[in-house]
């Protein structure tokens, strides 16, 4: 009897540990495909099972959550969406999420183990805590007028504070309600597949995910590289510089848009925006220099994450000369985003000296305790402050006396550079207009903001569409905006 006993025994111990290693089996070895599988909602129900934390603009949120009532509970919504899209991105049910919403995804959801009172035994239990709040550095009156000076035309402004890198707005039209996308419904399908679908692309982030040509707004670039080479060492000398300038090896004569570009020095052909002094002047910089220098600013670089990366700003280093020379005023292969050009400004207006971009000042718990902030940034080192305070020496002379008087603020300080940068098989398309500057209030000890204005579609007939004309008023109207909110550093 004792024998049949423990055969028993032996038998239940057996089939307990088939029962463990099966359990082991399907909870270690199967779970990620089971946790994949499309059938499987329980991932889905826990995201949206309690509301999302806020991004917060100006001390405001700018987001929400509201309560379906349905099995996916909560669902994003939205304050001022079309205004604020560049910045937050969508938080979509059956997209997903883009931008800030994707960036700190695991704050926003409360899935982020900083979030928890106690840190270390955050993973020991498995229910999601409250989301965090996001902070954002964006200065809600600068983007305000950066979004209705650029009204309908499809284009991007970006503006940051020098002195920290600090991002004060980010705007890119046409935009987009975000709310149209945060549910799974239908009208969440209809509404994808008309944004998807129209060619002005309001989903593109313009400001941070699209490179154009600079064009003359590119000059600074090359102005710090003669400067800082040696090639230039005083402003206002003529410089050997025939008009038009027979690209070197090639039959092709660049020429100006304007007269008195012959021979001019590089305050006056900076100031007129000459366009045969500076493809020359690159020529002579030479290809290795002009690469350090635009790397310097920023160019070429990739990974750059403001937190959500940036696409790559490029300065192709040929040495073909005659194609250096076009890339050496913003064209043939030269591309940035505004905010890269934005930092171009900043770089000036900060004595030489650049912090890295950021979009987020601090992260805090549901009851306000920080758990995070941006903290120090650290400075890239551009160029030599000699060079920068000749270079906003020639910035403020464009706004004073030059292409950029629209940009001028009364009582303020500021500088700039204008830019038409030419497009498309044989340069049939319409120019894009740029501006980049910064400013600096009657009260300040440094310049405040610095501003990068791209319109795409000026309206405008195509040999009166200048930055001038058509993106300073843009640049001066974020300045303005900046310059009237008090300082608080």
């Amino acid at each position: 009897m004792t024998r049949y006993i423990r055969r028993a025994a032996a038998f239940c111990a057996l089939l307990l540990v088939a029962l463990l290693v099966n359990t082991a089996r399907l909870q270690v070895l199967q779970a990620p495909a089971y946790g994949g599988n499309p059938a499987n909602r329980r991932p889905a129900i826990a995201r949206y099972e309690r509301p999302r934390g806020e991004i917060l603009v100006g001390g405001l949120p700018v987001t929400g959550s509201r309560d379906t009532g349905e099995q996916l509970r909560y669902e994003r919504t939205y304050t001022e969406g079309p205004l604020y899209a560049p910045v937050t991105g969508f938080a979509s049910q059956r997209y997903g999420t883009t931008f800030l919403e994707h960036a700190e995804d695991a704050v926003l959801s409360g899935t982020d183990p900083m979030l928890a009172s106690f840190p270390l035994f955050a993973g020991a239990g498995r229910s999601r805590r409250t989301g965090g709040d996001v902070v954002t550095t964006i200065d809600p009156a600068a983007q305000r007028a950066a979004f209705a000076a650029l009204g309908p035309r499809k284009g991007a402004v970006a503006a940051v504070e020098p002195a920290t890198g600090r991002i004060l707005a980010l705007v890119s039209t046409p935009s987009y309600d975000p709310a149209e996308l945060s549910g799974n419904g239908p009208a969440v399908a209809a509404a994808w597949a008309r944004l998807t679908s129209d060619p002005d692309q309001p989903l593109l982030n313009r400001a941070v995910r699209q490179t154009y040509p600079p064009g003359s707004t590119f000059k600074v670039v090359t102005a710090a590289a003669a400067l800082e080479s040696g090639v230039v060492t005083d402003p206002d000398a003529r410089t050997d510089s025939p008009d038009p300038y027979r690209l070197p090896g090639s039959t092709t004569r660049l020429v100006n848009e304007g007269e008195g570009c012959r021979d001019a020095s590089l305050r006056q052909a900076f100031t007129f925006s000459c366009n045969t002094v500076f493809a020359k002047l690159g020529v002579d910089v030479g290809a290795t220099v002009m690469r350090e220098t635009a790397e310097r600013f920023g160019f070429n670089e990739s990974g750059l994450r403001i937190p959500f990366w940036v696409a790559r700003s490029t300065f192709d280093a040929t040495e073909d000369r005659a194609q250096l020379a076009l890339s050496s005023i913003g064209q043939f292969n030269t591309r940035a985003t505004p905010l890269q050009m934005a930092m171009v400004a900043a770089a000036v207006a900060g004595g030489g000296q650049v912090p890295a971009p950021y979009l987020v000042e601090r992260i805090t718990r549901p009851g306000g305790a920080v758990v995070a902030t941006a903290g120090s940034r650290p400075l890239r080192q551009v160029m030599s402050p000699a060079t920068a305070a000749r270079l906003r020496e020639l910035m403020y002379d464009v706004v004073a006396e030059g292409t950029g008087r629209n940009a001028a603020i009364p009582g303020a300080v500021v500088g700039g550079k204008t830019g038409t940068a030419q497009h498309g098989v044989g340069n049939s398309g319409t120019p894009y207009a740029w501006f980049i500057s910064w400013a600096q209030g009657a009260r300040d000890v440094v310049p405040r903001v610095a501003v990068a204005v791209v319109v795409e579609d000026a309206s405008a007939r195509r040999g009166d569409i200048s930055g001038g004309g058509t993106a300073a008023p843009v640049a001066r109207a974020v300045m303005e905006a900046v310059l009237r909110t008090p300082s608080a550093r």
